[in-house]
């Protein structure tokens, strides 16, 4: 083993997908920025997520005022328009007309599904209590949706330094998982 800077721990770490979220300001403007910082809080009863959006972030004011996001999960054809996002702002522009992404209604909350992602998860704020400290919100998810028929099913996971890895070959150890069952299909 060699030393490795702490302050890059969360490169080793990184617990899953970057996603897109999406907001609805109460003026009607929909917004979608790229996260890479997000993780389960609990499984259920209800399921909650911790994701990271700070008042750096433009969608932070809608979420604050709405308390409603959806948390889309793009796949790895959606690499580049994943990263452009992400590289500007909607103080500036309309992401979804700029990527050509479109906008679906949700089932439960304002902000849009994208209909060109894998799943959308519909998230409602749960708690705010690390919010200031941290731009750490819990967020309880109240419908999700994903699509069957959608041919690429790969997701894109963030190295920490601008490169990716892609899912690849999926293993099943569900035999072995004897305390986890309830979590099984």
């Amino acid at each position: 083993m060699k030393p490795y800077p702490a302050a890059k721990a969360y490169r080793l770490l990184e617990p899953g997908p970057v996603v897109l979220v999406t907001t609805r300001a109460a003026s009607g403007r929909a917004n979608i920025m790229t996260m890479g910082f997000h993780m389960m809080v609990q499984h259920d009863s209800p399921p909650l997520i911790g994701a990271c959006i700070g008042p750096w972030d433009f969608s932070y004011a809608a979420l604050r005022e709405t308390g409603e996001c959806v948390i889309a999960i793009p796949t790895a054809d959606l690499a580049g328009t994943m990263v452009d996002i992400g590289n500007c702002s909607g103080r500036d522009v309309d992401k979804f007309a700029r990527f050509r992404l479109t906008e679906s209604p949700a089932g439960t909350v304002r902000a849009p599904l994208v209909a060109e992602c894998l799943a959308n998860i519909e998230c409602r704020v749960a708690d705010t209590a690390l919010v200031d400290a941290y731009g750490l919100w819990i967020l309880e998810a109240v419908q999700a949706w994903t699509d069957p028929d959608r041919r690429e099913r790969r997701t894109l996971h963030h190295n920490g330094d601008g490169t990716f890895t892609v899912d690849g070959k999926v293993i099943s150890l569900q035999d072995r998982m004897v305390l986890w069952k309830q979590f099984q299909d």
